[in-house]
């Protein structure tokens, strides 16, 4: 019998093993199990193959699984740590693979790490004008969080804990005005807790 929930990429732009931005993306993957299928990608692990494939050549292997899962998502979780008031050179170079009509209308929650508060100005001034180009539809809250509201890699913080559920209930009401019930797309949503 075919998955008819909707699919949720999270990608972590973080190049690290173990990483931070990997523990936030798992943590909000976490919230869309009981009713999405979902999918991490690591560039960490990914880098190699992307970086091997041009944005005019063709698309083979592991490359290809990545920008193909990109383009077929429901819903995109996207974060990376901040480097330099910006998302990692890997992970533009990912979207730079993307074709540019593929994210039109499509739901993306933006997160981020990074080392000051400052830096979770990157999320508006990098990240968004990133997904306007792709007509691609970004979540009014954003997650970021900082050093300190880690505990070995995995998230500790109840404040970034609560922007989380906030984005995730945009991000609900995303998926249920692209695949309204009854459509036969996806199942229906259970009730918020």
């Amino acid at each position: 019998m075919p998955d008819h929930r909707p699919k949720i990429l999270g990608i972590s732009g973080s190049l690290s093993l173990p990483s931070r931005t990997t523990g936030l993306v798992r943590t909000i993957l976490a919230r869309f199990e009981h009713f999405a299928q979902v999918e991490l990608v690591e560039l960490a692990s990914d880098a190699a193959a992307l970086f091997a494939t041009h944005p005019k050549g063709p698309r083979t292997g592991r490359a290809r699984e990545v920008i193909e899962a990109v383009e077929s998502a429901d819903l995109l979780v996207v974060a990376s740590p901040i480097y330099r008031a910006s998302y990692t050179g890997a992970l533009k170079h990912l979207f730079d693979l993307v074709d540019y009509r593929a994210l039109e209308g499509r739901p993306v929650l933006v997160a981020a790490t990074g080392g000051t508060p400052l830096h979770a100005l990157a999320m508006d001034h990098q990240f968004r004008p990133l997904f306007a180009f792709f007509k691609a539809i970004t979540l009014p809250t954003t997650v970021y969080a900082l050093e300190g509201d880690f505990a070995d890699h995995a998230l500790a913080s109840a404040e970034v804990s609560g922007r989380i559920d906030r984005a995730v209930s945009e991000a609900r009401l995303q998926l249920r005005l692209s695949h309204p019930q009854g459509s036969g797309t996806v199942v229906p949503f259970p009730a918020t807790a």
